[in-house]
């Protein structure tokens, strides 16, 4: 049948009148129900906190909250549904993020420290929330106020927490797997069909699929079973008028399945030109978006293993000594002043101070440097490093939230809930967005129902199913948070913490680049380069002597003697006796000869002159390498070298900086000489050495200062 056009001139009937307005009217309230005011719930303040209760169900309720600058806030969101759109909230101004349990109540303390308004929104970036915070009482700035204490943190350690919420999330996924296959298995035959046969004109599909009940039965459960979190979160999220990509996905598969039905079940409703049925349309919509539901929920259950490692890495238990006692507790019930005993090999369990004893200690876990640090009494000490050679007794300083292990996993969690400048904009467009979809789609049917062919009604219809099936946001919604958790988290596996979304999205404008040099510029562990004698003892001897004395030493230099050695093909033998002296080297017995090696100190100790050896070191020393004297027998009789040799890529990498205008600057803890050689080497001219960790902002600071747009490279958390 042909379909024209009602012809110009034409007035409009009652009927098409009467659609007309009642569209208007429609958009009119839909956008008075969306967008207007909504009304603020006051947190009660009870014995110096304000509490506020949320409930969690599709949305948040109350969603906008009020609260007082400087006081802390205790906000208890009650959680009444599963599945991961709700599963975190984030407050990205405030940089914190926390996990709420399935169908509990997790409680979140803030210390809102400033007025404004703040929003907060779940981990998928689909439902929001409001913080508005006034000034202090009686006038005062929230400076002022702010000096009262903060709430206590949860309860909850970030271990529990963690585990729970990868559990939760490995339920979640399961759960998509059996919707999806589900999905996948009623909907595939009837797509396949539909397409062979309407498109390719295929004779060789069975019949019984192109049957359109055999294709209800076969949707229905997708339609009911597998797409129920979506219709469910969807129409949750219009009750909380805050419609999202759910939503349209409820709207237009309700209406496509619905039309669908109705042909099939009463087609004599519906003019014979338009009997059409999008069964398979359904079908492959609900099924194609729990396939990006389980992408998403995999690729964000990946982002908390960053901090998962992290908290793996600080031991289960400590050993201290209590009223003359030693007592093993766990390293949760440490507390400050505790005595904690740490032996050789052993993980320091807390922050603290060194009061007896001496060793050296690993600390490349937070500064990346490869050298273990010679730690004595007064010492400072770091949880989760690693001691070495020596036992030491220590008093804790730093636990729980305070210590450095806490901080460091707090900035991870802080960078994944940030918010880049561009999500803002997207957070702003998303608010319109799906009112604006929904405008459209009644629109598109009025406009088709008063000026389109006929039957009108029917192509009005489709027409706003359409609109509703197609402009769904998900891009707009979900891309960038999504991608910001995902690129934060596996960087943080891969040693790269990024400190905020916002410094991700600003680093293209990057002009100055400051590098560490251990780990980042070099391969962050040392290797033998020099063996130089002295005397009638040659190379290989010398080698081999060195290298059986180091045998049994446990220091990163004596197992890069070890190996150097073995690589050239030398049989170490095991000594005869051996032992260490802490900050000077090693004594040891080999083959009947007394063999000592370290500094210029260990020498002088036992009245060997080591005059023959000094030009050595000091050529050695301007290279950057680290040299180590060797004694036989009483007399000097060589040096040995070994340097953490420069990455295969470093050269090039520098080279390739420098050609994209971008000045580099190198930034070391290291002595000034070995710094500057390796400066030389890699093509750096601005080497700045001899920097403590605590001043390494302070020299990025006055970079900053002289109008320079800062980034920084480190292999060492305290880079970040």
């Amino acid at each position: 049948m042909r379909q024209t056009l009602p012809p110009e001139g034409v007035t409009m009937s009652a009927t098409q009148i009467a659609v007309t307005l009642s569209g208007l009217g429609l958009i009119g309230g839909l956008g008075w129900f969306f967008f207007r005011p909504r009304k603020a719930t006051q947190a009660v303040e009870r014995d110096g906190v304000q509490e506020v209760r949320i409930v969690v169900k599709g949305g948040y309720s109350p969603d906008v909250i009020r609260a007082r600058a400087g006081v802390p806030l205790r906000i208890v969101f009650d959680r009444q549904e599963d599945g991961d759109c709700s599963a975190r909230v984030v407050f990205a101004d405030l940089a914190q993020s926390s996990w709420l349990a399935p169908h509990a109540e997790t409680t979140v303390d803030l210390l809102p420290d400033r007025a404004g308004r703040f929003g907060f929104s779940c981990g998928m970036n689909m439902i929001h929330g409001t913080l508005m915070v006034d000034g202090g009482a009686d006038g005062e700035s929230a400076a002022q106020t702010a000096a009262v204490p903060a709430v206590p943190a949860a309860t909850e350690s970030h271990e529990v927490t963690e585990d729970a919420e990868a559990a939760a999330r490995r339920a979640e996924v399961a759960g998509l797997v059996r919707r999806l296959v589900a999905g996948a298995v009623l909907t595939v035959p009837v797509f396949v069909a539909v397409m062979a046969h309407g498109v390719f004109g295929a004779n060789w599909v069975p019949g019984v699929l192109l049957n359109r009940w055999v294709q209800l039965a076969l949707i229905a459960p997708v339609m009911g079973w597998v797409g129920w979190p979506i219709h469910r979160t969807g129409w949750l999220a219009l009750a909380h008028r805050s419609a999202d990509m759910n939503s349209l996905i409820t709207l237009g598969t309700v209406a496509a399945f619905g039309y669908s039905s109705v042909v099939t079940v009463a087609p004599g409703l519906v003019p014979s030109n338009v009997r059409e049925v999008y069964f398979e349309a359904v079908g492959v919509i609900i099924t194609l978006i729990v396939l990006g539901r389980l992408l998403e929920a995999r690729a964000k259950a990946g982002t908390g293993e960053a901090i998962r490692r992290l908290i793996g890495l600080q031991p289960a238990t400590a050993r201290l000594q209590r009223d003359g006692v030693e007592v093993e507790v766990p390293v949760a019930d440490v507390i400050a002043d505790d005595v904690v005993l740490v032996r050789p090999g052993e993980k320091i369990p807390v922050d603290g101070e060194i009061f007896d004893g001496h060793s050296s200690v690993d600390e490349s876990m937070v500064t990346g440097e490869a050298m273990p640090v010679t730690k004595a009494s007064g010492d400072v000490v770091i949880g989760a490093t690693v001691n070495q050679t020596g036992a030491f007794r220590m008093r804790a300083t730093k636990v729980g939230r305070d210590s450095v292990l806490a901080q460091i996993i707090r900035l991870v969690q802080a960078a994944q809930s940030s918010k880049a400048p561009i999500q803002r904009l997207a957070d702003a467009v998303s608010r319109f967005f799906v009112p604006a979809v929904l405008f459209v789609a009644i629109a598109s049917f009025v406009v088709w129902f008063d000026v389109g062919p006929a039957p009108a009604f029917t192509f009005a219809l489709v027409s706003a199913v359409a609109v509703l099936i197609i402009a769904c946001p998900c891009a707009l919604g979900l891309a960038t948070p999504l991608s910001i958790m995902v690129s934060t988290g596996k960087g943080a596996e891969a040693g790269v913490l990024i400190r905020s979304a916002e410094a991700l999205e600003t680093a293209h404008r990057l002009n100055t680049l400051i590098l560490d040099k251990t780990g980042t510029l070099t391969k962050g562990h040392p290797e033998l380069t020099d063996v130089i004698t002295v005397g009638a003892i040659d190379r290989t001897e010398l080698l081999g002597l060195v290298a059986a004395a180091e045998r049994r030493s446990e220091h990163p230099l004596a197992e890069a003697i070890v190996t150097g050695a073995a690589a050239q093909g030398i049989d170490v033998a095991q000594p005869d006796a051996f032992d260490s002296v802490t900050g000077k080297g090693v004594l040891a017995t080999v083959a009947g000869h007394r063999v000592q090696i370290g500094n210029a100190r260990l020498l002088a100790d036992a009245g060997i002159d080591a005059g023959p050896l000094e030009a050595i070191t000091e050529a050695l020393s301007a290279d950057g390498k680290t040299p180590m004297l060797v004694a036989v027998d009483g007399k000097a009789a060589g040096v040995l070298a070994v340097a953490d040799m420069l990455k295969d890529d470093a050269v090039a990498a520098v080279a390739a900086l420098r050609r994209l205008g971008i000045e580099v600057v190198m930034l070391t803890g290291d002595n000034r000489r070995t710094a500057e050689a390796v400066g030389r080497a890699v093509g750096v001219d601005r080497v700045l050495a001899e920097v403590l960790p605590g001043d390494k902002a302070a020299e990025v600071r006055r970079l900053q200062a002289e109008g320079r747009r800062v980034g920084m490279v480190g292999d060492g958390i305290n880079d970040a």
